[in-house]
């Protein structure tokens, strides 16, 4: 991103006011944060939620708007796939507990971006080709970075007090079976992906919002059913709450 403004979105695209105000309304309370160190946020919610474009629209607007971006997501913190696994492949307890290597996550990226951090922080510590543990050399982030980092289970107790803005997508479990279904076509079967979503990934979601609560402790729900006319909420400063945003257009 060059900073570079335009017009309007680009011949052919679809335009979506609504998503435009959500993610301008995004980058706004990211510029409202105050630390003297990285800002560090969470797009968190179930698989197939629409993160992952969220995040990486927010992560553009916040570089035209100027900001160092560190851009980063928790399927790079995986363990190992024998440990993945070790419950079976459709356990979803195996998913909620095995998948995601917290302990490095703090040490190599969240700590040091954090209000005792050095900056000095590593985006990786997993090769999905090779199914190994990496160790890349760590980059320095300036003091006003942002992290964006997208993935399931963020607002878990071993993360939910790293991030200083934490942003929910929610959608119905059954819709992302059916996105599931489209995004993995080229590789998998419908009965295969519709088996590891019923089996292992939404009863892990499920055990998540029992004993987590993520939608309690999040400053943005944004309810994505349909991606393009997203509804949202807000937590106030006054009761704790979240509220409908109540924007004009």
């Amino acid at each position: 991103m060059d900073g570079s403004q335009t017009s309007g979105p680009a011949r052919g695209q679809p335009h979506y006011p609504r998503r435009d105000q959500l993610i301008d309304l995004l980058a706004d309370a990211v510029g409202s944060v105050t630390v003297a160190h990285p800002t560090r946020v969470a797009v968190d919610g179930p698989p197939a939620a629409g993160k992952t474009t969220l995040a990486d629209e927010l992560a553009a607007v916040l570089r035209a708007r100027g900001r160092y971006v560190i851009r980063a997501t928790v399927d790079d913190f995986l363990f190992p796939r024998a440990r993945r696994y070790r419950r079976g492949e459709f356990s979803a307890e195996g998913c909620y507990v095995d998948t995601h290597d917290h302990q490095s996550l703090n040490r190599v990226l969240l700590d040091p971006l954090g209000p005792d951090g050095d900056r000095r922080f590593r985006r990786t510590i997993y090769d999905h080709t090779t199914d190994a543990v990496l160790s890349p050399l760590p980059t320095t982030a300036p003091a006003d970075a942002v992290l964006v980092f997208d993935g399931v289970f963020l607002l878990r107790p071993e993360l939910v007090d790293r991030w200083e803005l934490r942003v929910f997508v929610s959608t119905a479990l059954d819709r992302t079976v059916d996105r599931a279904v489209v995004r993995e076509s080229p590789v998998s079967s419908r009965a295969d992906v519709e088996r590891r979503w019923r089996e292992r990934y939404l009863p892990a979601q499920r055990l998540y919002f029992a004993t987590a609560r993520p939608v309690e402790h999040a400053d943005v729900v944004v309810h994505n059913d349909d991606p393009g006319q997203p509804m949202w909420e807000t937590r106030t400063a006054l009761d704790g709450r979240l509220q409908p945003w109540t924007g004009s257009g």
